[in-house]
């Protein structure tokens, strides 16, 4: 395992880079959720079994968590996409990747879908783990998590289980054209969704099973937001078992 950073717009951002045998191998791009980091227990699961199967992984924080620089109040989604661009055009450029795949829980599931609807034609796979669509429904509503405020006049901040959101998240969560740039997409999609989800209601998962038009959907019964405990394991390996190399 490596350290990487990787300079976004002034900002670092901090990832660890698990390298399998041989010349030349399959990447995957570990994307985490809301509040989280690269070293959620389900990551560093998938990126096991995946150097297991012998496909090269890098996961990596999100601006504004974890190691990687920038204020948690200022990351948005779009900010979210940009860094997680950031780590595809250094993937990209390695000379050692074939195939590159797109594996995102929660959040990192929204930008997981976005980022391939717009790069429909380098992604070769995607692997979206309890995808958060419903932080839009939320934002329109005025509660995230929650946290209540006005949908109307959002204030410069809310606070959100001691962090500090921004106000800018909420306002352009609100108009985030999530399923329309993420069915832009046509390579195959694996969703993995548990049926008591509390965090996110499960039917943001099986809409975008109906929008993609290559798509399978596994609802593991019982499995929470997280996939913790007894599910982590099953989640995980749906997950790499979707990616692993065919020969």
């Amino acid at each position: 395992m490596a350290r990487i950073t990787i300079q976004r717009d002034g900002l670092t951002l901090v990832g660890e880079r698990e390298e399998p045998f041989g010349e030349i191998y399959d990447m995957a791009i570990l994307m985490h959720g809301f509040t989280a980091n690269k070293n959620t227990p389900l990551l560093r699961q998938i990126a096991d079994n995946l150097r297991d199967e012998n496909v090269a992984s890098v996961r990596f924080d999100f601006d504004g968590h974890g190691e990687s620089d920038g204020k948690f109040e200022d990351m948005t989604v779009p900010s979210e996409i940009a860094d997680a661009k950031a780590i595809l055009d250094y993937v990209k450029t390695d000379p050692h990747v074939r195939n590159i795949f797109l594996i995102g829980h929660s959040q990192g599931g929204v930008v997981a879908s976005m980022l391939a609807g717009l790069y429909p034609d380098i992604i070769k796979k995607v692997v979206l783990m309890a995808p958060a669509a419903q932080l839009k429904d939320d934002a329109l509503n005025g509660n995230t998590q929650g946290t209540e405020y006005n949908p109307d006049h959002i204030p410069n901040t809310v606070p959100l289980r001691g962090h500090k959101l921004g106000g800018f998240y909420l306002r352009t969560a609100q108009v985030l054209p999530i399923y329309e740039i993420s069915e832009r997409y046509n390579g195959p999609v694996s969703i993995i969704v548990g049926t008591n989800d509390q965090v996110v209601d499960p039917k943001y998962s099986r809409k975008y099973h109906e929008v993609y038009t290559n798509s399978q959907l596994n609802e593991i019964d019982g499995a929470d937001h997280s996939f913790t405990g007894e599910y982590e394991q099953k989640a995980a390996q749906i997950a790499s078992d979707f990616v692993k190399p065919l020969f």
